[in-house]
């Protein structure tokens, strides 16, 4: 996911159970430890350092406040709106939840419409479903693993 804050432009990668990304020419680590929705609230690891996040968002642009200062974060590309939950070859999460199971493994060939993963999100099961005939490449969640808005949850191929 590539986005903007201040003037500056930041790309953030999952990278098997942590994010990657890079801030002034440096590599950093990000792991979230828990993330809770209702109080918007996210618990990191920053380079092996703890820091609680707090998130607010509208549609387009995300305010991240971190030991008292603000970010406006702006999104440049990423999830299609409406009902498709694909980014980039990958399947994300559309809203914050809990993955109740995931019913792939990697390397697992799958059809259109197939259901790969549910989570729960305000007392609603979503499904993640193949938007094409495909293989799974790659899980990023596992059941019980809560994951934010976007997440990227599954990585698909031809």
């Amino acid at each position: 996911m590539r986005i903007n804050f201040d003037s500056q432009t930041l790309e953030i990668n999952p990278s098997g159970d942590h994010y990657t990304a890079i801030v002034d020419g440096k590599t950093v680590t990000i792991k979230i430890l828990r993330a809770d929705a209702y109080q918007r609230r996210m618990d990191l690891l920053i380079n092996g350092e703890k820091v609680t996040a707090y998130v607010s968002s509208d549609l387009a642009k995300r305010w991240v406040t971190i030991n008292g200062q603000t970010l406006m974060l702006t999104k440049t590309s990423g999830a299609k709106q409406g009902v498709r939950h694909d980014h980039a070859g990958g399947l994300i999460a559309p809203m914050p939840g809990q993955v109740r199971s995931v019913s792939v493994s990697v390397g697992d060939v799958v059809k259109k419409g197939q259901t790969l993963l549910t989570m729960e999100a305000m007392k609603m099961e979503i499904r993640i479903q193949a938007l094409k005939d495909g293989r799974v490449r790659a899980l990023h969640a596992a059941q019980g693993q809560t994951v934010e808005r976007e997440q990227i949850l599954i990585e698909m191929e031809d």
